[in-house]
């Protein structure tokens, strides 16, 4: 599977070969379509078959169509819109970190040739299809195949983007290559990879895969030519290497690094850590562990993670490679742990816990588990039953892994009913520490005054992490002035509303991706008689562009720039009366037309005829544009100014028509501004607004209930399209003009966070908690369960201890990484106030201990990179990997904010195994790579 990255060209005839579209059937027969082709799932993928991602969000709206039944719905979904899952627009390249479920959905062919024919896809985008590949025996869509840059030795700087599945053979790249830069099968050729020290290696066998020749996403692969006389272009030898050349190298031992074989920095990062524990790395290196390896424990993997293990560290220690791959462990993990196959990134202690159990089980002395009963301590004393649990659990796991990771902590259960208490011993094998958590959040926003001279402000706002929709409004009026009851908030993806959000609404629900606009409105309501009310109105922007035929109306016009909410009369609104307010909402960017642009009388025959008000007359007032100095204290248009109302009679199609002198014509809309769902009902007396029940609601709630939103509104509201003509458009609107924005001087504000000391977080993690109310504990002395207070105390340290630094936040409506500076000891970290075992049982040395190494993770949740820091134990000093860049580093650029994974060896141990040297500044690195100096930098 080769696929050269697509074109402009290349998407055109994409979408030419597209499903015609063809007559639709009812909600219900979809639905049922949909679920027949998706029957698909339940049986077992077969190699080559074809699926397709489908933005997440659209086919939820698409779901809650069908499930409403009412094919003139809102929620209907418009054509299918895949581009928040793109990086670009120009390439199609996915964005890294999809997640299944989140971000997008997976359709089997039938089910989206079905969707697509019914509605169409976006015009310019092509689909993304991706096909079922066999990795290690297992069938798995391939979402994210290795894209290589193709070059020719020849032209170097005019590369060409393909894509492989990793099932692909290296003679298929070769094959590709040649057909690209149009190669006679007559001559020669071979390739060339780039690896990440700059350097060249051929890739002599081209019928092994993609896979196995270890190349991922981003490398340069060139194509060599022979020349005539039979000699080959490169005779470079400082530009190439082969295989054999590390055979010849000889540096220090350990301090060699890993490639990264596509998303798998996670995995060499934990690699690292691990390797660089003195004990377990002698372990292998000295072969004591083909004395212990299980092959019949049914718990473990039959030697095989151990046997991968020992191979990886003996070449990482050989101090012959300056980088190895490690591709045959990579398989071993996939194969026995199926999260870890293909090459989606990962965390990095995840992958740290299924190697540690993996070499445990592999490893475990104990050939035949007995059954082992757990007892409370039964009001016996925490010395007698740790020492008993703690043999039981030596009884059935004994291997170099507990005798160098596994600790005991003690747990204490209260019951919050009759008061019964439990206590229990259990090993561990790391600590996963909370770190202590902001209440404070920071949003950005844009905030949109009703005054249309007024550009579009960015603010940057500190709101309570568990607030509501409301609380943001009110940190935005403390910037702006404007009162919080006159504020709409709304999330507007790809130019139209993709959520209006109710006050009450938490703000968990907005993502920081999100763009998030705060729109002023009209804050009138009825009061009295002669009082008049308001109403919002959702305003989307469309130009006409040609498009193929798919018999229907809302095809041929593109969505473009920013909607609106404006603020309209409720009651007596003519059709002409909202294009003047709209054109002044749009002042700022709309240049109106001159006289001389105007057909006055051709213009005065078509409205004599049609008994239309001329576009600049408002009946009962002046023609020109109401404006700022005109407005009134009743006012409900932007900057202040009266709205206009006509109590004539309106036209009764007047969005089909179109007057010469007007700029853009007005179109009822859905939510989507994808179709004509019209709500506005017209009668002799203008303009009235429909209170069709349901309308918007659907969609989280457009203003919600009055009574709690305090907005005036009714409870539902058309969508109004303002449709341009592309003469026009290009004409009398000043695109530049309309992206524009101004930034707050609030923009610049950075919530500080406080450091944190890493002993702090370890109070936290012996706190008293109460059980959630998903993790009851049966009581059994009330015979039910119940949400039991619970409390972790240390007992018992291992020899080195692992500390999870749990930065990644996850509940059911967000999802964050913390990134709060943990300042962490290197030297002398003294845990004597944590342990509760009695002093006089245990040596004071047994609790001081020294950093040796550090898993750091840089960037977000849905993309970042992971590099290690690590104590050689042979020379005391400390090194940066870097995936298959090692440098070394000096002690103070070890902290920071990265940091998300502690080694710590006990001194006692230390000393055991070998003194280390006091630590020195390190010589200046050549050619190799450094730790960032602040938590940015680029991700893999």
């Amino acid at each position: 599977m080769a696929a050269v990255a697509a074109d402009p060209a290349a998407v055109d005839a994409a979408e030419d070969r597209e499903p015609q579209r063809k007559a639709v059937p009812g909600l219900e027969s979809q639905r049922r379509q949909i679920k027949s082709s998706e029957s698909g799932r339940e049986r077992p993928l077969r190699a080559g078959e074809s699926w397709f991602l489908v933005e997440q969000h659209w086919y939820q709206q698409w779901e809650l169509y069908v499930q409403g039944g009412d094919q003139d719905s809102s929620t209907f979904p418009g054509c299918i819109n895949n581009a928040k899952l793109f990086e670009d627009q120009v390439n199609w390249r996915l964005k890294k970190g999809l997640v299944e479920g989140e971000d997008y959905v997976l359709l089997p062919e039938a089910a989206w040739h079905y969707l697509v024919s019914w509605y169409g896809l976006e015009h310019g985008q092509p689909p993304i299809e991706r096909k079922v590949v066999e990795l290690l025996s297992i069938q798995e869509v391939e979402v994210y195949p290795v894209e290589l840059l193709l070059v020719q030795h020849s032209d170097m700087d005019t590369p060409c983007t393909a894509q492989f599945s990793h099932t692909d053979s290296v003679d298929l790249v070769l094959r590709t290559a040649r057909e690209q830069f149009l190669v006679s099968p007559q001559e020669e050729t071979r390739l060339w990879v780039k690896n990440a020290e700059g350097s060249f290696e051929r890739l002599c066998n081209t019928r092994v895969t993609v896979l196995d020749a270890a190349l991922k996403t981003g490398q340069l692969v060139v194509m060599e030519t022979r020349n005539k006389d039979g000699t080959w272009p490169s005779a470079q030898p400082h530009t190439t290497k082969s295989a054999s050349e590390d055979e010849n190298f000889q540096g220090q031992p350990g301090i060699c690094g890993l490639t990264n074989l596509g998303n798998t920095c996670f995995m060499n990062s934990a690699l690292q850590c691990l390797s660089n524990v003195p004990q377990l790395t002698e372990y292998f290196l000295k072969n004591r562990y083909l004395e212990e390896l299980n092959f019949c424990n049914p718990l473990g993997m039959k030697g095989e993670i151990a046997e991968a293990y020992a191979d990886l560290v003996k070449q990482a220690w050989s101090g012959h490679h300056r980088s190895i791959v490690p591709h045959v462990f990579k398989t071993k993990v996939g194969h026995f742990a199926s999260q870890f196959l293909g090459y989606q990134q990962h965390d990095s202690q995840e992958l740290l816990s299924f190697l540690l159990d993996g070499l445990h089980e592999d490893l475990n002395r104990v050939k035949k588990k007995e059954y082992v009963e757990l007892c409370d301590a039964a009001g016996r004393p925490d010395q007698e039953v740790a020492q008993e649990a703690w043999q039981n659990h030596k009884r059935r796991n004994d291997s170099v892994i507990v005798d160098t990771f596994h600790g005991l902590f003690k747990s204490t259960l209260v019951c919050p009913d009759c008061g019964n208490v439990s206590v229990t011993f259990d090993p561990f094998c790391y600590l996963s520490v909370p770190l202590p958590v902001s209440h404070k959040r920071v949003m950005e926003v844009f905030f949109v005054s009703m005054d249309p001279r007024r550009k579009p402000e960015q603010h940057r706002l500190v709101v309570p992490k568990k607030g509501k929709i409301s609380d943001l409004c009110v940190a935005l009026a403390k910037h702006t002035g404007v009162s919080p009851e006159r504020m709409m908030v709304a999330d507007v993806f790809s130019h139209r509303f993709y959520k209006i959000y109710q006050l009450e609404e938490s703000l968990s629900s907005i993502l920081d991706r999100d763009d998030i606009f705060i729109y002023e409105v009209s804050g009138r309501s009825a009061i009295g008689e002669n009082s008049r009310e308001d109403v919002v109105l959702p305003i989307y922007l469309r130009e006409r562009t040609p498009a193929r035929d798919y018999n229907n109306s809302y095809y041929g016009l593109m969505l473009f720039g920013h909607p609106l909410l404006v603020s309209v009369p409720r009651d007596r609104l003519s059709w002409d009366a909202l294009y003047h307010i709209l054109l002044y909402r749009l002042s700022r960017y709309v240049t109106r037309p001159s006289s001389d642009d105007e057909d006055d009388g051709d213009e005065k025959d078509l409205e004599d005829k049609d008994n239309i008000p001329k576009p600049g007359h408002v009946a009962g007032g002046s023609s020109q544009d109401p404006g700022p100095e005109q407005a009134g204290p009743s006012s409900g248009v932007a900057g202040g100014s009266r709205a206009p109302v006509d109590n004539s009679a309106g036209p009764s199609h007047w969005p089909q028509r179109a007057r010469r002198k007007h700029l853009f014509t007005l179109q009822t809309v859905n939510s989507n501004g994808t179709s004509d769902r019209s709500t506005f009902n017209e009668d002799t007396h203008g303009v009235s607004f429909s209170c069709e029940p349901g309308l918007g609601r659907r969609e989280g709630g457009f203003l919600g209930s009055r009574a709690h939103d305090h907005l005036p509104s009714p409870p539902a509201q058309p969508y109004i399209a303002i449709d341009w003509e592309p003469e026009m458009k290009k004409r009398y609107y000043d695109e530049v003009e309309a992206e524009g924005y101004v930034k707050h001087d609030c923009v610049g504000y950075v919530l500080k966070k406080a450091p944190v000391r890493l002993q702090e977080c370890i109070e936290l993690f012996t706190t008293v908690e109460t059980l959630e109310k998903e993790n009851p504990w049966y009581c059994p002395s009330c015979k039910q369960h119940q949400l039991a207070t619970k409390k972790l105390d240390l007992w018992m340290l291992p020899e080195t201890l692992i500390i999870h630094l749990k930065r990644f936040s996850y509940t059911k409506f967000s999802r964050e990484k913390l990134d709060t500076l943990v300042e962490f000891p290197i030297r002398d970290l003294d845990f004597s106030e944590f342990v509760i075992k009695p002093q006089n049982e245990s040596a004071p040395e047994l609790y001081k201990y020294d950093l040796i190494a550090v898993s750091n993770h840089y960037g977000g949740l849905r993309d970042g990179h992971y590099t290690t820091f690590a104590c050689n134990k042979d020379s005391g000093q400390w090194h940066y990997f870097d995936d298959s860049s090692v440098s070394p580093v000096t002690e103070n650029q070890i902290e920071s904010k990265a940091a998300y994974v502690l080694f710590y060896q006990r001194q006692d141990v230390a000393r055991r195994l070998q003194p280390q040297p006091a630590s020195s500044d390190p010589p200046a690195s050549l050619g190799s790579s450094s730790p960032p100096n602040s938590e940015f930098m680029d991700v893999n």
